[in-house]
């Protein structure tokens, strides 16, 4: 007998051992200590019994898949419809894109009216009988298998598809609506409307007018000298032109993603490639920041190998060899910016970046 049991006197002077809820007498017999209290009597619903009500049931039902297709529709036509720079004041919050917003509260609607819905029909009119399946071998037999597929596939009977076709129609509607946003969104993803905006950064010289573009430490936006960079050092740069977009506020978070560079010095002879050189000025070259794998920022240096690592997947890219790919799923050599000193002693960007800087796309040439 283990410590945790107890024994007690019974009938007949027999020694019971108390387990749980049950005892064990001497002779084998178990006695229940505790009264099975059974399930509580059904309460039926008034759909049940009424079948207005089950018809009234069945059109809120309804209404809330309808509500979700409305809600589906009303973001496709907003993803089409509502500027993508237009905004309003939002009480509590501030300016608000009204795009973001009405695509948002749509989505929401339609997804929750199908999870209303859903509920509610499974409260209003799918059976809510008590089943007690007791325990046995895992193991059925094949006539408890024959059963099981059976329940399922009368499924939608128990359910009252059959009975109830204005739920199956908004149902299927409601699913089907529900499908369009997400692919729309899938479809719209899948590159620009223009891809000339991939091709082009703030770094051009004719977002300046023609003139050199001064490099800016980011997030500060103070301008770099060249004496600034010592061996070694690594900067985060935006170029100057970034303010005038600030001060407009249009499309910050597009450019200034696009223009992240990083900035490095290192020794002039350690560079092997002659067009690196070129573009740099005493060892310092400056380089996109977004990874040509999936535009992950890369910003981690290894002073000691010279390499830039991308902390996403661990592409790799040799600063000595104008920042091709040694390692990891990126294909192609991040994008160079061409620097030199103006009169102040500033570091300026002369040129461009001399190819399209983040992931490959489909209308790329080189």
């Amino acid at each position: 007998m283990n410590e945790n049991e107890t024994t007690t006197p019974g009938e007949s002077g027999a020694l019971v051992s108390a387990r749980g809820g049950a005892v064990e007498q001497s002779h084998g017999e178990a006695v229940d200590l505790f009264e099975n209290p059974g399930l509580p009597p059904h309460v039926h619903r008034l759909a049940d019994d009424d079948e207005k009500a089950a018809r009234r049931a069945e059109r809120q039902v309804a209404t809330m898949f309808g509500l979700s297709m409305l809600g589906a529709l009303v973001f496709v036509v907003a993803y089409f419809v509502v500027p993508d720079e237009a905004t309003f004041y939002f009480p509590g919050i501030g300016i608000a894109s009204t795009q973001n917003t009405v695509l948002g509260l749509s989505l929401g609607i339609s997804i929750l009216m199908i999870g209303l819905g859903a509920v509610h029909w499974a409260k209003t009119l799918m059976p809510d009988t008590e089943m007690v399946e007791e325990r046995h071998q895992q193991a059925s037999s094949p006539a408890e298998r024959a059963k099981a597929v059976a329940a399922v596939t009368s499924g939608a009977t128990v359910a009252q598809l059959p009975r109830r076709p204005l739920i199956t129609y908004s149902l299927v509607g409601a699913l089907g609506l529900f499908a369009l946003p997400l692919g729309l969104q899938v479809a719209g993803s899948l590159g620009p409307t223009d891809v000339e905006e991939l091709k082009h950064t703030i770094w051009d010289l004719s977002a300046n007018e023609g003139k050199p573009i001064r490099l800016m430490r980011d997030p500060e936006m103070t301008p770099i000298k060249l004496e600034d960079v010592t061996n070694g050092s690594v900067f985060h740069v935006m170029p100057e032109t970034l303010q005038k977009y600030i001060d407009e506020g249009k499309h910050v978070l597009e450019e200034k993603a696009k223009a992240a560079v990083i900035l490095i010095r290192l020794d002039p002879n350690l560079i092997k490639v002659q067009k690196a050189r070129d573009w740099g000025v005493d060892g310092v070259v400056a380089y996109s920041k977004i990874c040509t794998h999936v535009g992950c920022a890369v910003g981690l240096y290894e002073q000691q190998t010279h390499h830039l690592l991308c902390p996403c997947h661990q592409s790799t890219f040799d600063l000595t060899q104008d920042c091709t790919v040694i390692f990891g799923p990126a294909k192609r050599a991040l994008p160079q910016l061409k620097i030199q000193v103006d009169d102040a002693g500033y570091l300026v960007a002369t040129q461009g970046f001399d190819q399209p800087v983040g992931p490959s796309f489909w209308e790329r040439l080189k």
